[in-house]
């Protein structure tokens, strides 16, 4: 899906590891139609190519905007089979691009018109992450999302709890941030937490530092995006200053899940010579590099990396630095961090350059 190039080929070789990615929004274009053909799903084009104009045309605007796609993707997505295939592919996609570990995400109640129960949509995603592992060796596991601007949150959690270590690893808040709070939510935190799953928060993407600070108080261990933290940094006089909430973060070492491309494309940063996360790294934040929607915002993680390479000068000295970062912040068990860990510093010695 994304636009190839010499680096991006380049960086393809570069191992890599994925936090946040959400399965819904990154189907391939030709599944999209495929499925949408056996669904009776209908209002998009006829080919692969306008498929992709569609989406990408659309991700602009503000976070809002760029979720109205979603409809298609989710309407096509309400059969076992469908979920199995889709999350398969992530995995297949992602392998290619050289991600040895990625936690993939899904809201299993967007996925309930044909009758599925919760349940059964995560098993079926988890079904599909283990056909795509056993092709391709990547190590995958699953997030499973609560709506933020829905009822049904400790539903969801109630639903996750049985697959803890059983391939979930945690539980998130995704969706509309301004005017939904995470701490409507606390009682499926708590559900989730006491089943053993981790905690992350979509916030500092289309809220500001509040929401930052809400996802805090609500028990997250990282932040989806995050990237609007920098609204409590003051340069002024030439002294970069932390306010209460970027200190915390960065002090606790909360994970910042920035996904470059796709917080352009929401209009969280303006652009990505202006995105922050060159600041961040620098800074001390614990950075992490991630797709969010691999057809929503036509991207992979190679090229986020093109990207940032071009924008901000990375070498794989920083890529590397922030693939350990994500690594140290995974919600896996410790075994496979070191196996995880492992591949990704023999792939980089083996890496020509800086």
């Amino acid at each position: 899906m994304a636009q190839v190039s010499v680096q991006h080929d380049v960086y393809m070789n570069t191992p890599k590891v994925l936090l946040h990615d959400h399965l819904d929004g990154g189907l391939r274009p030709r599944t999209v139609l495929e499925l949408a053909f056996e669904a009776g799903h209908e209002g998009l084009p006829a080919s692969s190519e306008e498929i992709e104009s569609l989406f990408e045309s659309r991700a602009a605007g503000s976070l809002e905007e760029y979720l109205v796609p979603f409809e298609h993707t989710v309407a096509v997505m309400q059969t076992p089979e469908a979920i199995r295939r889709v999350a398969k592919e992530a995995v297949l996609d992602h392998a290619a691009d050289s991600v040895v570990y990625g936690e993939l995400r899904l809201a299993p109640s967007l996925h309930l018109e044909r009758g599925l129960t919760r349940g059964q949509v995560i098993q079926a995603a988890l079904e599909g992450l283990e056909l795509g592992q056993e092709q391709t060796g990547m190590t995958s596991r699953l997030i499973v999302c609560a709506m933020r601007d829905q009822g049904d949150s400790t539903d969801v959690a109630c639903a996750a709890a049985p697959f803890a270590e059983h391939g979930v690893v945690g539980f998130d808040l995704a969706g509309p941030e301004a005017g939904f709070l995470a701490k409507a939510h606390s009682a499926a935190i708590d559900i989730a937490r006491a089943s053993g799953l981790h905690i992350t928060i979509h916030a500092g993407e289309g809220d500001g530092v509040a929401s930052i600070e809400d996802a805090l108080a609500s028990g997250a261990e990282r932040i989806g995006h995050g990237v609007r933290i920098t609204e409590d940094l003051d340069a002024g006089n030439g002294v970069l200053r932390f306010g209460p909430t970027a200190d915390r973060v960065r002090y606790e070492r909360i994970a910042l899940e920035i996904c470059p491309k796709s917080e352009v494309d929401t209009r969280a940063v303006l652009s990505l010579a202006a995105h922050p996360i060159d600041i961040l790294f620098r800074e001390g934040f614990v950075t992490t590099i991630n797709t969010d929607n691999t057809l929503m915002s036509k991207t992979d993680m190679s090229r986020e990396f093109e990207l940032l390479s071009h924008a901000k000068g990375f070498t794989n000295s920083e890529f590397r630095a922030m693939t350990l970062n994500a690594i140290d912040v995974a919600f896996c068990d410790p075994v496979t961090k070191n196996e995880v860990r492992s591949r990704v510093e023999a792939g980089y010695a083996g890496l020509a350059g800086p």
